[in-house]
């Protein structure tokens, strides 16, 4: 199928956070096609964030994945109310996210997990001549993060309780102050501000890569973390419930862009550069972040089914052990998880 890439090129924010990106609008289809030309219509995906580990939606929509499966997608932006308001009334049917969603589906936000996307994407960086080097060291140190209840503040959370410290700030064992911007975050751990930076990708790598910090943290590897997934698919239950072989057909375009970029992270780089998706200009960093992630392959899927649910549930366990889930492992698993059947 022929697709018209209509790029706006304006320069998007790298991290991944609910913060408004300045990005604009491509359309995954040409103008000229009908509607009906598509099974599913027209649909907005927010996927304009400028974030690397975003990779599937911009291979979806460059290598024609979602229009094989009858979309007509339309990326946006979108902050995380947009997203909440669009999944609870349909007009959004999936987004990609992190566990930093759980609470608010235990609030009400009217979304289940229907996959996961891949692993992680998060490093807490110090300065190069930091003592700081374990999360022990921690204890009385002020700590940067995007948001108050993101997911890189939740995953210091866990890192803190599980060596002893407690990350609650009416403890006052450490603080957490929030920089909706990740250049500022760094700027203030340069001047001293902050003891650490917790940071979305490729922020923090790219910082470590020219000296100017250290990786202290890495999502990808902490032993805490690691072989799982970070990042999930949310689908709308109302959509799901209307009608889930639109999930379906979703999920379908989602697996074949991670296959491509489990067997590609090159090709996938360039694809992200060359379509303007993020800032990121070093490649062989670039490269090296995309295969830290760990797309899962088609293979990969057969090897482990059961993948998703089973850390769907660990992320929930050691949420409630730390007091943001009042619903247990379990429950929540089988209140919030959805196992869609795609092929």
């Amino acid at each position: 199928m022929n697709i018209k890439k209509i790029i706006s090129a304006v320069i998007c924010t790298v991290i991944i956070t609910a913060a408004l990106p300045s990005c604009a609008i491509r359309k995954s289809a040409d103008s000229s096609k009908e509607k009906s030309s598509y099974k599913y219509g027209k649909i907005q995906i927010p996927g304009k964030d400028g974030a690397l580990c975003g990779a599937p939606i911009y291979v979806a929509y460059e290598k024609g994945y979602f229009a094989e499966e009858g979309f007509d997608v339309e990326l946006i932006s979108a902050d995380t109310e947009t997203r909440k308001i669009g999944l609870n009334n349909g007009t959004i049917p999936i987004v990609n996210g992190d566990f930093q969603f759980f609470p608010s589906m235990e609030q009400g936000i009217n979304v289940s997990v229907v996959d996961g996307l891949h692993f992680g994407c998060i490093k807490f960086v110090v300065l190069p001549d930091s003592d700081i080097k374990t999360a022990e060291d921690l204890k009385g140190k002020k700590l940067g993060v995007d948001e108050i209840g993101g997911t890189p503040h939740q995953v210091a959370s866990v890192w803190l309780e599980n060596a002893g410290i407690s990350a609650r700030q009416e403890d006052k064992e450490v603080t957490f102050l929030p920089y909706s911007d990740g250049n500022l975050e760094l700027e203030a751990l340069y001047n001293g501000d902050i003891d650490v930076a917790c940071m979305w990708d490729p922020l923090g790598s790219v910082s470590a890569k020219e000296g100017k910090t250290k990786i202290i943290f890495d999502l990808s590897t902490d032993p805490q973390f690691e072989g799982k997934y970070c990042c999930f698919l949310y689908a709308s239950n109302k959509v799901l419930k209307e009608d889930p072989e639109k999930v379906a057909a979703l999920l379908r375009a989602y697996r074949k862009a991670q296959d491509f970029i489990s067997r590609d992270p090159e090709g996938t780089v360039d694809l992200i550069i060359n379509g303007k998706y993020s800032q990121i200009t070093d490649k062989e960093l670039a490269v090296d972040l995309i295969k830290s992630y760990e797309y899962p392959s088609y293979d990969a899927r057969k090897e482990d089914p059961d993948r998703v649910k089973e850390n769907v549930e660990y992320f929930a366990a050691a949420l409630n052990d730390i007091g943001y889930l009042e619903t247990s492992a379990d429950d929540f698993v089988s209140k919030y998880y959805s196992d869609v059947k795609v092929e």
